[in-house]
């Protein structure tokens, strides 16, 4: 049997807290199972959005999406897990990746380093925080006031685990550790410093989900798959949505556009035929869309709801 749909929002732009909850309400309503928050300087501060998000909600689960390893220390991000975990209920859900953006690394002040000194401290990091999560107290407790008081705890034994990339390494290290693995289904262009990405086609999913699959082996609980989708729209005629994304890859020709496992255009049937299909050559069951596209995808959601009652 295929695994089941679930589906995620990831949520974008900086908002008032009244529009911020009244925008996690919406997601709640169109039946997303996961409201999602990136990590990227001038975007929202992961934590702190999704405690709000929590306290405006009762459903979703809340997910980072995905957190740079590269902007923390283990020790202070098992702290903010922990206590997020706590006070969202035992509705966190904990995505990790490398960081892609060297400039964000220059604005902070914080070293880049080459990919494999990032897969390396992001692995470092996913083992400190089994350790430290796992553990009845967290180190350097005798440095607190008191001295005696507990460490925050997470409200579950363990926070579920999403690891997000591509590359052989990172596809390793998700075989070891993660509940969830994310492709993007894209690639970082060469030499950008800016985090601009290029899609990668079908063929190429195919090839990294194989090598996932191969790597993972071993496992005796399969992960769930997760795509994250460029562009949704339903709509009979989906070369005017296409034109923004033809103008940033121009290589692409409509029909290779309408290809790729990233981008959801058509008429509402098509779509919900196409993500059936994905699932069925890649594994993608849980799918997230990026928030300009949360009311364009609610109908798939609906229609794929429908099929499954």
């Amino acid at each position: 049997m295929p695994r089941a749909f679930r589906f995620g929002v990831s949520l974008l732009t900086p908002s008032p807290a009244a529009e911020w909850r009244a925008k996690c309400r919406r997601a709640e309503e169109l039946g997303y199972d996961v409201i999602l928050v990136p990590d990227h300087l001038g975007m929202v501060a992961p934590f702190p959005a999704l405690v709000a998000a929590a306290e405006a909600t009762e459903r979703p689960r809340l997910g980072t999406f995905v957190l740079n390893a590269g902007f923390w220390n283990p020790t202070l991000l098992a702290r903010e897990v922990a206590t997020t975990d706590a006070l969202t209920g035992g509705r966190l859900e904990l995505g990790l990746g490398t960081g892609y953006v060297r400039s964000e690394h220059e604005a902070a002040g914080l070293p880049y380093g080459s990919p494999r000194e990032r897969v390396d401290h992001l692995r470092r990091t996913v083992e400190e925080l089994d350790r430290l999560l796992g553990a009845a107290d967290h180190p350097g407790s005798g440095l607190r006031p008191g001295g005696g008081t507990p460490a925050p705890r997470p409200a579950r034994n363990r926070v579920p685990l999403l690891l997000g990339g591509n590359g052989d390494r990172m596809l390793r290290l998700a075989a070891e550790h993660a509940d969830v693995v994310g492709f993007t289904g894209a690639r970082l262009v060469p030499g950008s410093t800016t985090g601009k990405l290029e899609p990668v086609d079908a063929a190429g999913v195919d090839e990294r989900v194989a090598r996932y699959r191969e790597l993972a082996a071993g496992r005796t609980e399969p992960a769930e798959l997760n795509l994250l989708l460029q562009l949704v729209a339903v709509t009979d005629d989906p070369e005017p949505v296409l034109r923004p994304l033809l103008e940033r890859q121009p290589g692409l020709t409509p029909d290779r556009a309408l290809a790729l496992p990233v981008v959801l255009a058509g008429p509402l049937e098509e779509v919900v035929t196409r993500v059936r299909a994905q699932r069925e050559r890649f594994g993608f069951s849980y799918l997230t869309v990026l928030e300009p596209h949360m009311e364009a995808f609610a109908p798939v959601i609906a229609r794929l709801r429908e099929e499954s009652a």
